[in-house]
């Protein structure tokens, strides 16, 4: 496959080689601070993209973050989603150019009402561009090297699956900052860990996961040896989703991400009331069908 190739000489040739090689999506060429690429059929990578600046998330780039998943959602052309990152780490966090502007509005001379109303819809606005990644229906897997830091693991807590190299690490900035984060972490990340005393230890102390604790505890879900065998191996994963049917993979991730905040029985409800229409799609007689004849070619899906 193509993504496999690429990247199987990404050691030889340098990653940013290897990035060059990917077809650029056309339709999203107009970000600054993203690149979007189709490193194979109906599989699109976002690289984050200011290395520089050690990727920091600028108001900026949390705009086209949000901007790309609310359309992507609706691009018949993708299917599957990988983040990654250009540049020596996933991303330091939040911007601290951006972090002082914030600032200007606490220290500001407005009337206290107006400067927590200000300050709160500015929130809210950063909370939904992330969320887009739980309400896109393309599933997103999360490539992560080096360090994840702050808000960065608000962002790659709302992926479907995470993945990162033996030199990754994680950690929940924001106590050190001077704030508690609230753009998911405290929100997400207990639901992915599972353990709260361990959540809030991380939230609490700020201290370091390393890539083979967070392993351990589920945060990821495979750790490759290097970055270049990370981006193999995921680019692989995505094109094994993508080459599935479309209409059973996007409702599996309506589904799990439904069924995470209701009951059993709300979302046994819920997949009944899909699966009353789903089933009736054409894919579900064309997988049926190439699961019987084990010599027939893998069939082929319609866009959706």
């Amino acid at each position: 496959m193509l993504a496999s190739s690429l990247f199987r000489g990404a050691s030889r040739l340098g990653l940013a080689t290897v990035n060059r090689n990917m077809s650029i999506v056309p339709a999203y060429a107009s970000y600054n601070n993203l690149n979007i690429t189709q490193p194979s059929e109906y599989v699109y990578n976002l690289e984050l993209n200011r290395p520089k600046k050690m990727n920091a998330l600028s108001m900026e780039m949390w705009g086209e973050i949000g901007d790309f998943f609310d359309k992507v959602g609706e691009d018949t052309d993708c299917r599957v989603v990988v983040m990654s990152a250009a540049g020596k780490m996933f991303t330091s966090g939040i911007d601290l150019v951006d972090l002082g502007d914030m600032a200007s509005i606490v220290y500001s001379e407005d009337d206290i009402a107006r400067k927590c109303t200000m300050i709160y819809h500015k929130i809210r606005r950063l909370q939904k561009q992330f969320s887009t990644l739980e309400k896109c229906p393309k599933p997103i897997i999360g490539a992560i090297h080096s360090a994840c830091i702050g808000g960065g693991v608000d962002l790659i807590c709302g992926t479907d699956i995470r993945v990162c190299s033996a030199d990754a690490w994680f950690q929940v900035k924001e106590v050190d900052m001077g704030l508690a984060a609230d753009v998911g972490t405290l929100q997400r990340l207990p639901r992915i860990i599972g353990s709260q005393s361990l959540v809030n230890e991380l939230c609490l102390t700020a201290r370091k996961l390393e890539a083979a604790e967070a392993e351990k505890v589920g945060l990821v879900s495979k750790v490759y040896a290097s970055r270049e065998e990370m981006m193999t191996g995921v680019l692989e994963m995505a094109a094994s989703i993508a080459s599935k049917s479309p209409v059973a993979v996007q409702g599996t991730k309506m589904n799990l991400v439904y069924s995470r905040d209701h009951s059993p029985d709300e979302g046994l409800d819920y997949i009944a009331r899909f699966n009353m229409a789903m089933l009736q799609s054409e894919d579900v007689m064309k997988s049926a069908m190439a699961n019987m004849d084990k010599t027939a070619p893998p069939p082929l899906f319609a866009k959706l």
